[in-house]
């Protein structure tokens, strides 16, 4: 098999290169006091689309900043009892997608609720100030000023927070919480299950981004959905005097140095050829997991659909939980 990253035996014990902030879990907790402190205000608003097994709104909230987040929310129409939550987070650029692509779901029992990230190609909204150049991508925007005005650590937050709006709707079981995303998504999937550990308890997480960023400008790999740290560097520091301190700051929005926070049973998957999110990468944050966790390869496949990978995580998500199942 060609080798794109470590050999598997090396990437089942990797745990990263990003070096995790000295202050890291005051901060989150600082962060997390924040966010408390913020109204959530939700908004249910009717949608367009409608189908005889959901009922469908457009739900908004107000989190860090007072931006307005924004998620498309399916309830299921038929069934008994309290249903169980799926937390659906998107890939990078994109938004919660099309309605019947997220029905499935609610049609096997579940309240769905698919995220915007804000900022991005959805309906949220990202007003946090922020000094410094934002040019190709968000994993920089903020890396020039304080740690609270990064890009990430503020989505995060919004993870945490439609996690805690969702609990609170009527007819749901804030018991049988889970995250649920695929790359940018899995990530988030991550962050959720880690800001949320009272909350989420079962996670899927396909190729996630976020992760290890220093192995990934190691690995020359600063590129796509990382272009904005070879950017940075060529624009703002061209001779990496300050290299090392703008890894420690992204440290504190790496999913690795978050992932020990996580209770939830944990399913993810990897491209053992992935160019975008290299497998060791995830494997930093996978090895950092300290509950019941599956990993799922694919040797030959790169940052793209895992055949069967869906259907399985689908098994994994509805087993107890949905009748039948």
């Amino acid at each position: 098999m060609p080798l794109l990253d470590l050999p598997l035996e090396q990437l089942k014990t990797y745990q990263g290169r990003n070096p995790r902030p000295d202050d890291f879990d005051a901060f989150w907790q600082q962060s997390l006091d924040e966010l408390a402190a913020v109204p959530a205000e939700p908004e249910l608003r009717p949608a367009d689309f409608t189908s005889p097994l959901a009922t469908c709104h457009n739900l908004y909230f107000t989190s860090t900043h007072g931006a307005r987040i924004h998620a498309k929310l399916l309830q299921p129409k038929r069934g008994e009892g309290r249903t169980p939550i799926l937390l659906h987070f998107h890939g990078y650029t994109g938004n919660s997608g099309d309605w019947i692509n997220l029905l499935h779901y609610a049609a096997s029992g579940f309240t769905v609720a698919a995220m915007d990230c804000r900022g991005q190609g959805g309906l949220s909204e990202d007003i946090s100030p922020t000094r410094g150049g934002t040019l190709y991508g968000h994993v920089v925007k903020g890396v020039s000023d304080t740690p609270d005005k990064l890009y990430y650590r503020n989505v995060f937050l919004d993870t945490r927070r439609l996690a805690e709006v969702v609990c609170d709707l009527e007819g749901v079981n804030p018991d049988r919480v889970a995250s649920f995303g695929g790359s940018q998504g899995g990530g988030l999937a991550l962050a959720c299950a880690a800001l949320s550990p009272d909350i989420v308890s079962r996670t899927v997480a396909q190729h996630p981004f976020l992760c290890d960023y220093q192995r990934v400008w190691e690995m020359d790999l600063a590129k796509g959905a990382y272009i904005g740290l070879c950017d940075y560097f060529r624009r703002f520091d061209p001779r990496h005097e300050q290299e090392a301190e703008t890894f420690r700051r992204l440290g504190y929005v790496d999913v690795q140095h978050l992932a020990s926070r996580i209770k939830a049973n944990v399913l993810m998957a990897t491209g053992l050829m992935d160019d975008i999110c290299p497998p060791s990468t995830q494997y930093a944050a996978y090895n950092k997991l300290q509950t019941q966790k599956e990993m799922v390869l694919y040797p030959d496949f790169r940052h793209e659909l895992l055949p069967g990978f869906y259907d399985r995580a689908y098994g994994f998500l509805c087993q107890g939980w949905v009748p039948g199942a």
